[in-house]
């Protein structure tokens, strides 16, 4: 297998269509396993890899900087900040100043210079959009981080923060990660076609739904262990009875097509023109080599309108869905 690449948005700089996400590092992967992993997926041409200072409480970014040493110059390595990292009242948010204190303490986890795309890991309701952004652009001038990006934001808010950074001239965001997957389709909406507009580049997580897609569930089936079912969060997120059927229609699919559940999720999601690379969370050698083989999987027109159909596809973001028909006024 050879693994291809593609550009981060408009920067020039070339990245591996599939990352490596490393939450689970220092968690359910120890540092044995996770060397395992991390060689794995340079040898198969992955280059990028995902962190944050949240992932068990940064032990995930200590053991990602252990891992680089010998190729730091080689990978591009990404990290976030938004979610509380200590019982202070302002240890969280995107102020000024908790986001400065936490790239210098991300930087000592990860023994490095520099963080290559820094992600803003949530939108900060409460915290002026200009300031987050003027912090950010002395980041990158101080050279503590190359490319500021966009973890969860809406599109409304991914567009105002291109606009204040265009007015100000500040370094503009130039990646967002959007949970999607064939169960949560909301990013096609808006996300994905702005970002498709403003070349912006798309890390998706959680292209799997959690486990959801990965051939253990199904309409009345489920595995004896897995996060849909210990994870409050992901049951919250998952719980809508539609979503086990749609993972039983769509195993039944890839049983059809010869190909482990899990690898064709993964090369569905990669197969949108919008998106960069998906970002791939593994726990074992095995996973990882499942997911690595979703390169191998040709991704037809044909089949992935076939996938696209076992879910329900997201309206419009006008809501007039009459004109994806040919009941409509007409179109230029």
């Amino acid at each position: 297998m050879t693994m291809r690449h593609a550009f981060l948005g408009s920067t020039g700089v070339r990245v591996s269509r599939l990352a490596l996400g490393t939450m689970s590092f220092g968690g359910s992967v120890d540092r044995g396993l996770a060397g395992e992993l991390f060689a794995r997926s340079r040898e198969a041409g992955i280059n990028v890899f995902d962190c944050a200072d949240v992932y068990n409480a940064g032990a995930a970014e200590t053991i990602l900087g252990e891992l680089i040493a010998e190729c730091r110059d080689e990978v591009v390595i990404c990290t976030k900040a938004y979610f509380p990292t200590g019982g202070d009242a302002n240890a969280r948010g995107l102020s000024r100043y908790h986001l400065v204190r936490a790239v210098e303490a991300s930087l000592r986890r990860l023994a490095t210079d520099r963080i290559d795309v820094f992600y803003l890991h949530r939108f900060d309701d409460v915290t002026d959009l200009e300031d987050v952004l003027r912090t950010l652009d002395d980041l990158v001038r101080q050279g503590k981080i190359l490319y500021p990006a966009a973890s969860n934001f809406a599109a409304w808010q991914v567009a105002k923060a291109l606009g204040i950074a265009a007015r100000r001239g500040f370094a503009p965001l130039t990646a967002i990660q959007p949970m999607y997957n064939l169960a949560k389709r909301q990013a096609e909406v808006e996300l994905l076609p702005m970002a498709a507009a403003e070349r912006l580049a798309v890390f998706p997580y959680s292209p799997l739904g959690g486990g959801l897609l990965s051939g253990k569930y199904g309409a009345e089936r489920r595995p004896l262990t897995g996060r849909l079912l210990s994870n409050k969060m992901y049951q919250v997120r998952y719980g809508d009875p539609q979503n086990y059927a749609i993972a039983e229609a769509f195993t039944a699919l890839a049983g059809e097509l010869g190909v482990h559940p899990a690898s064709l999720a993964i090369a569905w999601v990669g197969a949108h023109p919008a998106v960069t690379a998906p970002l791939l969370g593994v726990h074992s050698r095995e996973q990882l080599e499942i997911a690595l083989a979703s390169q191998t999987i040709p991704m037809s027109a044909e089949l992935y309108a076939r996938i696209a159909a076992l879910s329900p596809t997201p309206p419009p973001a006008t809501d007039r869905n009459e004109e994806t028909s040919e009941h409509n006024y007409g179109a230029r």
